[in-house]
């Protein structure tokens, strides 16, 4: 199977461990590294020996969001941007259809956040951090989640994720119903492991139809697809691109 270095898959007792392994970068996700999570994924679909995935981080933080040379390189690409890799995986994500659980410490950016929306069971530290600033680069949500998140913790509380760049800390996380338990940070991969183990040993298809009957895959890849059109406006724009610039040279927009 063809990955990237910096996504690590390991497979034992029915239970496909997927770990974002680029700590220096904050496991910011680039192309390859997208590819290689898209391949991961689909192989958990195909195969029937996988019952369960656990998604993980190397290193203190869980996702930093999206390499922004990346979205500077696309912004300049003449290539559909809508059906890039980004795109193509979170397509995979919302249609997975087997248990899927997150073991999540320190930042989660961006798509950090916004993927565990897909995710059926998230352990997060006390400490972790998570936060959508997707207006601050003069983007738009993805992952469905401008969908998701509004019915998961409410509209005004979605917003203010979204549009004034607020931070949820781990236990906030648990209270707004993003995630299970909050725990010392050493505790949640072991706590996440074992309860993907448990999964791992259950009927499989009496799950897989459970969370079939749970989510509306295709509602959901329908907000996908008009989120995606949106975000390469966005992208391209030229509030995105002082935005960027900005980000790259640690100032405020319009400082």
């Amino acid at each position: 199977m063809n990955t990237s270095t910096q996504v690590r898959i390991e497979l034992a007792s029915g239970l496909l461990a997927v770990t974002l392994a680029r700590p220096d970068k904050k496991n910011a996700l680039t192309t390859q590294m997208y590819q290689a999570l898209v391949e991961a994924f689909e192989r958990a679909s195909a195969d029937p020996s996988i019952r369960v995935v656990l998604l993980d981080a190397d290193g203190a933080d869980f996702c930093a969001g999206n390499d922004i040379a990346d979205f500077v390189a696309m912004a300049r690409s003449a290539q559909p941007l809508d059906n890039s890799d980004v795109f193509r995986w979170l397509r995979v994500l919302a249609s997975f259809d087997k248990p899927l659980v997150a073991a999540v410490r320190g930042r989660a950016v961006g798509i950090g956040t916004t993927l565990l929306l897909h995710c059926d069971l998230v352990y997060v530290a006390e400490d972790a951090r998570f936060s959508t600033p997707f207006v601050d680069l003069a983007l738009v949500p993805e992952a469905a989640s401008s969908l998701l998140l509004p019915a998961r913790i409410g509209h005004v509380r979605a917003f203010a994720l979204f549009a004034l760049g607020e931070t949820l800390d781990g236990r906030a996380a648990v209270d707004f119903g993003l995630a299970n338990a909050a725990l010392p940070a050493g505790q949640v991969t072991p706590r996440a492991r074992a309860a993907a183990l448990t999964l791992a040993g259950k009927p499989a298809q009496a799950i897989q139809a459970t969370k079939k009957l749970m989510r509306d895959h295709g509602r959901m890849l329908g907000v996908i697809d008009a989120e995606a059109r949106v975000f390469v406006e966005r992208l391209m724009s030229p509030e995105a691109q002082t935005a960027f610039q900005a980000f790259v040279t640690r100032r405020a927009p319009g400082a």
